[in-house]
C-alpha cells in the first residue's frame, strides 16, 4: 500500500538537463511537424534557423524520471500506474536549446477508496540555469490502481476540482491531425523510451494488437494544432494547456481535433476518425 506521507513529500531534488536544437527538432517531428515541409509556419519548428520549441516540449524535459518505481519504500504500485492528465503553464518562452533545471514534487495525493485506487499530482517546475528564470510549470496526474484504501489510517488530500467538459454543441473548428505509421518510433527518441511504443510482442503482452503512440505525443499534437489554428502559428503565444488522456492513439491513425472558443479559452477534445474513440477529453488552453 502506499505510503501516504512518505509519497506526499517526496521531492526531487534538482535535474539538469541540457538539450540542443536537435532535441527540439526530434520533438516536434515526433509530434508531427513538417508534415508539408514547405510550408514556412511548420519549417519554424524544424529548422534551426530562426527555431521556435512547442510549449509542450516542457512535459518532457529534466524530469526526474521513473522515481516511482526506483523508491521502493513509497510503495506504489508502478504497474499499474497511469498517466491519465497533463498541463503545462508558460511563464517564458522555452528557448530552443540551452540548460534547464527541473524541480519536481507530489502536490497532491488523492485516495479513491479500497479497489478504487488514488490519484497523484505531480508538479514539475522548469528553471533555466543562466538566469534562474521560471519557464513552466507542468503538472501529470497519474492514476494509482493499485494504491486505493491508504486514508483510513494516514489521512489523504482533497480531490482537484474537475476540469469542465466540453461545450454541449457542434464544434466550432475541426482540425484534422494525420499521425504517421512510424511516429511511436520518432516520439520515443524525445525520452520515453517504453517498450510499449515500438515492441510488438510486448504490446500484445500489455493487451494490444500493436504499439501505442505515446499519450505525451497525443498531447503534443493537440498542441500544434492548436497553435496553427488560433496562434497564427507562434508558439510564444499559447500561454497554458490541459487535457485527459482518455485512450490511446495508434500510430497511422488520423485524429481528429475538435475546439471551441469558451471565452478567452479553447475548449477542445481529440478523436480517432478511423474508429471514432476519444483519446483526449476535458482539454481547454489559454493563449
Amino acid at each position: 500500500m502506499v505510503d501516504y506521507a512518505k509519497t506526499r513529500a517526496w521531492r526531487s531534488g534538482e535535474v539538469r538537463q541540457a538539450y540542443t536544437a536537435r532535441d527540439t527538432i526530434l520533438y516536434a517531428l515526433g509530434v508531427g511537424a513538417a508534415s508539408d515541409p514547405l510550408d514556412s509556419r511548420q519549417l519554424r519548428l524544424v529548422y534551426e534557423q530562426d527555431l521556435v520549441a512547442l510549449p509542450t516540449m516542457a512535459s518532457v524535459l529534466a524530469s526526474p524520471g521513473a522515481w516511482m518505481r526506483d523508491n521502493a519504500e513509497l510503495g506504489i504500485d508502478f504497474a499499474k500506474m497511469v498517466h491519465g492528465e497533463q498541463s503545462v503553464q508558460i511563464h517564458a518562452a522555452l528557448p530552443p536549446s540551452g540548460i534547464l533545471v527541473g524541480k519536481s514534487r507530489v502536490a497532491r495525493l488523492v485516495d479513491k477508496g479500497v479497489g478504487k485506487g488514488a490519484v497523484m499530482h505531480v508538479e514539475k517546475e522548469l528553471w533555466t540555469e543562466t538566469n534562474n528564470q521560471l519557464v513552466a510549470i507542468c503538472e501529470q496526474v497519474l492514476f494509482l490502481r493499485g494504491d486505493g484504501g491508504f486514508s483510513k489510517d494516514t489521512g489523504g488530500d482533497e480531490p482537484a476540482t474537475a476540469p469542465a467538459p466540453v461545450p454541449d454543441r457542434a464544434p466550432d473548428r475541426v482540425i484534422m491531425l494525420q499521425t504517421r505509421p512510424d511516429q511511436a518510433v520518432l516520439y520515443r527518441l524525445s525520452g520515453d523510451l517504453n517498450p510499449l511504443h515500438i515492441d510488438p510482442a510486448f504490446a500484445a503482452k500489455a493487451g494490444f494488437p500493436r504499439p501505442i503512440l505515446h499519450g505525451l505525443a497525443t498531447y503534443g499534437f493537440a498542441c500544434r494544432g492548436l497553435i496553427e489554428a488560433f496562434c497564427d502559428s507562434d508558439p510564444a503565444r499559447l500561454k497554458a494547456m490541459r487535457a485527459r488522456m482518455s485512450a490511446p492513439v495508434f500510430p497511422g491513425d488520423t485524429i481528429l481535433l475538435e475546439c471551441w472558443r469558451v471565452g478567452e479559452r479553447i475548449a477542445f477534445q481529440a478523436r480517432v476518425a478511423e474508429r471514432d474513440v476519444m483519446v483526449l477529453s476535458h482539454g481547454w488552453a489559454a493563449t
